[in-house]
C-alpha cells in the first residue's frame, strides 16, 4: 500500500501537467493511470497555442521538443466554414514564415502527445508513476483523506488530497462531486482517421465546418503526418436526443454528398473504426473542488463549448491544481474553503472565454446570424483576432471587459 500527501488519478494532459508542476516545486506525488502508455484517447488531436504556452510553463524546452517530433505537424491557422460556405481563414499569426517562425499550433494524435508528456513524467524522481492501476472505488479515511481501491477491492493507496483527472467519464466526478450529465452542457462526438483527403491546407490549417444541414453541430478535418487526417463531428447531446440524430450515419452522408466535401473524400481511405466520445462542456460553472479533492480537465467539465478544445484547459487546471495542492500541503489546510481558491484561479483564467464560446455556440442555432458574423469577420480585424485568440494564449479577459471591444465587434474598425 502507498501513502502520499497528493495522489493524482489519470495521467492525461491535466494529471501529467499537475504532476510535473508539483515536481518542479519539489513536491512528491503519486500518479496513477488505469492504462499503460502509450495509449490512445478519442479526441480531435489539435494542439492550440495555449497548449504550447502551458508546455513552456512546465519547461521552456518542451515546445521545441514537441515541434521536433515526427508524429506531429505544425499548424499555422484555422479555416472556419460558415453555413453559407464562406471560408474564413484565421492565421495564428498575421504574417508567418514557416522556414524561420515557430508554429503557434500543432496537430498530433493523442497516443503520441499524451505519451510525450508521460515521458517527461518518467524522468522525474519526485513523481511515483504507476500504470495499469484501475481505481474503481474511493472512500474517505477517518482523518478526512482518501482510500483508493482497485476492482478486486484491494486498497491501492491513501492520500490527504486527491486530484481527479481521469477524464470525461469520471465516476468520481459524477458520483462524488455531483457533476451530472446535462444534455444542454454536453457534446456527443465521433472521430475517425482518413488517408488521402484532398485539398488539405499546405499550411496545415485546421478546418471547422458549420454545415447548414448539420447545425447546431459541426464537422472538423485536422491534418496529421503522413497524409492522414482526423475527421469527426460534434453536436450537443440535447439536440442529438431531441432530433433522434444518428451521428455515424450523418457523418457518412455528409462526406458522401456534401458538394464541397464529397469530392475531397471520394478517393480517401478510412483508417480504422469510427469511435464515439462524450464532452462535458464548460458552458456551466460548476464546483471544481470539495472535501480534500480537486477536479481537473474533462473531469471538471472544462471543455470549450464552441471549439471542443479540452487539452489546453486541462493543462491550465493542472497547473493551478499543483499550485493550490502544494500550498494545502505546506499549510496543512485541506478545508473546502481553502481549496475553493483553486476554483477561483481556474475560472479567473477561463470563464470569460468559456462564456464567449457559449455565446458563439448559441449562434449555431441561427445560421443567418452565423453567416453575418463570418462575413463581417472577413473585414473586421477585431472579430478575426478574437476568433484566433480563442486558440492561442492571448488572454481575452481584459478586452472582454471593455465596452470599446463590443463596439468594434459590432460595427467594425480596428
Amino acid at each position: 500500500m502507498l501513502h502520499h500527501n497528493i495522489c493524482i488519478l489519470g495521467a492525461g494532459p491535466g494529471g501529467a501537467t499537475a504532476a510535473l508542476h508539483l515536481a518542479n516545486a519539489g513536491q512528491p506525488c503519486l500518479l496513477l493511470d488505469r492504462a499503460a502508455f502509450p495509449r490512445d484517447k478519442v479526441c480531435g488531436d489539435a494542439l492550440s497555442g495555449k497548449v504550447l504556452m502551458e508546455l513552456k510553463r512546465i519547461d521552456e524546452t518542451l515546445p521545441a521538443k514537441l515541434g521536433a517530433l515526427p508524429t506531429q505537424v505544425p499548424s499555422w491557422g484555422i479555416d472556419f466554414f460558415a453555413p453559407n460556405g464562406r471560408r474564413l481563414a484565421i492565421p495564428f499569426k498575421p504574417k508567418f514564415d514557416k522556414a524561420t517562425d515557430r508554429a503557434a499550433g500543432h496537430v498530433a494524435k493523442r497516443i503520441d502527445f499524451d505519451n510525450f508528456l508521460v515521458e517527461e513524467v518518467r524522468r522525474r524522481p519526485e513523481i511515483d508513476f504507476r500504470e495499469n492501476v484501475d481505481v474503481a472505488r474511493t472512500e474517505r479515511t477517518p482523518d478526512g483523506g482518501w482510500q483508493l481501491f482497485d476492482k478486486a477491492g484491494q486498497e491501492v493507496a491513501t492520500c490527504r488530497l486527491l486530484l481527479v483527472a481521469n477524464g470525461a467519464q469520471s465516476a468520481f466526478a459524477r458520483q462524488v462531486a455531483g457533476h451530472a450529465l446535462e444534455p444542454d452542457h454536453h457534446c456527443a462526438g465521433l472521430r475517425t482517421y482518413y488517408r488521402g483527403v484532398a485539398g488539405l491546407s499546405p499550411d496545415n490549417f485546421i478546418e471547422l465546418h458549420f454545415l447548414k444541414d448539420f447545425l447546431p453541430g459541426y464537422l472538423w478535418v485536422f491534418p496529421l503526418p503522413n497524409g492522414e487526417a482526423n475527421v469527426g463531428v460534434g453536436m450537443l447531446s440535447k439536440t442529438v436526443a431531441a432530433k433522434k440524430i444518428n451521428l455515424r450515419q450523418r457523418l457518412d452522408e455528409i462526406l458522401a454528398t456534401h458538394p464541397a466535401l464529397a469530392p475531397r473524400f471520394a478517393q480517401a481511405e478510412r483508417l480504422g473504426p469510427v469511435r464515439g466520445f462524450g464532452l462535458p462542456l464548460g458552458s456551466k460553472r460548476r464546483a471544481l473542488s470539495g472535501p480534500q479533492y480537486l477536479l481537473l480537465g474533462d473531469a471538471g467539465s472544462l471543455i470549450d463549448p464552441f471549439s471542443g478544445e479540452g487539452i489546453s484547459h486541462a493543462m491550465v487546471s493542472g497547473r493551478h491544481a499543483a499550485v493550490w495542492a502544494a500550498q494545502a500541503v505546506a499549510s496543512g489546510d485541506f478545508s473546502p474553503k481553502f481549496l475553493q481558491n483553486y476554483d477561483k484561479a481556474v475560472y479567473n483564467r477561463l470563464w470569460q472565454e468559456l462564456r464567449l464560446s457559449r455565446a458563439m455556440q448559441r449562434l449555431l442555432n441561427f445560421p443567418s446570424l452565423f453567416n453575418i458574423v463570418a462575413n463581417r469577420a472577413a473585414n473586421n480585424p477585431t472579430l478575426a483576432e478574437t476568433l484566433s485568440a480563442m486558440f492561442l494564449d492571448l488572454d481575452l479577459r481584459e478586452r472582454l471587459r471593455k465596452p470599446s471591444f463590443y463596439f468594434k465587434l459590432l460595427f467594425g474598425g480596428k
